[in-house]
């Protein structure tokens, strides 16, 4: 693993391997952070999301780290952006994130630290498959806006309470985070952003995800909220 920092921000670069694929995340730790989250991007996004960016600080405000990573190298983007097929391959999607899960164990600054996930739309169910395979380490599952039902039978393998939050007005996902809920064998919530839709861009929506989150993750990784 190759990390570099700036002397002006925290946050660290990293790059290292996933299989044959070079990874590049974004690993930002406050002081005395007891937890850290890793964040899981939804179809065609990357780890400059903006809105992930967004729950990432407000989370970081809360005591918490963020790893925010590229789940596809540069050149399968590429591919993906003509295909659109490696955003659905929830499989690799979810080896990445355990391939990502080893490098925090593998990080001094965050080896000790409970580690929880946030996964948007496909993201979602890539978190739900990686926390099913490394049940000793995921602490904490949110979901926003996700596709829980993509986890398929790796549902009721799942040890990590779980938060499912989805838009009011994004229907078709309420129904299938309803579903995934009726497999989920484990503490999990189900709460709907009136007014929200499957991106959360309306006025104070993505702002009570962050909330939500923020709360969720702090009581189940063990940090006392700062807000």
């Amino acid at each position: 693993m190759d990390t570099t920092s700036s002397e002006e921000s925290p946050e660290q670069l990293v790059r290292f391997l996933a299989g044959t694929a070079t990874l590049e995340g974004q690993l930002v730790v406050p002081s005395g952070a007891r937890g850290v989250v890793l964040f899981a991007h939804g179809s065609g996004s990357g780890r400059h999301s903006p809105r992930n960016l967004y729950v990432a600080r407000v989370l970081r405000e809360a005591g918490l780290a963020t790893l925010l990573i590229d789940l596809l190298s540069a050149d399968e983007e590429q591919v993906d952006r003509r295909t659109g097929h490696l955003r659905f391959d929830i499989v690799l999607l979810a080896d990445r994130l355990i391939a990502s899960t080893d490098l925090l164990a593998q990080t001094p600054a965050t080896r000790a630290l409970r580690v929880g996930y946030f996964g948007a739309s496909t993201g979602a169910g890539a978190a739900l498959v990686a926390a099913a395979k490394r049940p000793e380490i995921v602490a904490a599952i949110v979901s926003r806006g996700g596709r829980p039902d993509l986890a398929g039978p790796s549902l009721p393998l799942v040890q990590a309470p779980t938060l499912l939050i989805v838009g009011g007005n994004d229907t078709p996902v309420i129904s299938m985070n309803r579903d995934a809920m009726e497999k989920l064998c484990v503490d999990t919530k189900l709460e709907i952003v009136a007014g929200a839709s499957h991106l959360f861009e309306e006025p104070g929506t993505l702002e009570a995800v962050a909330r939500l989150a923020r709360d969720w993750f702090c009581r189940h990784l063990g940090v006392a909220s700062r807000n």
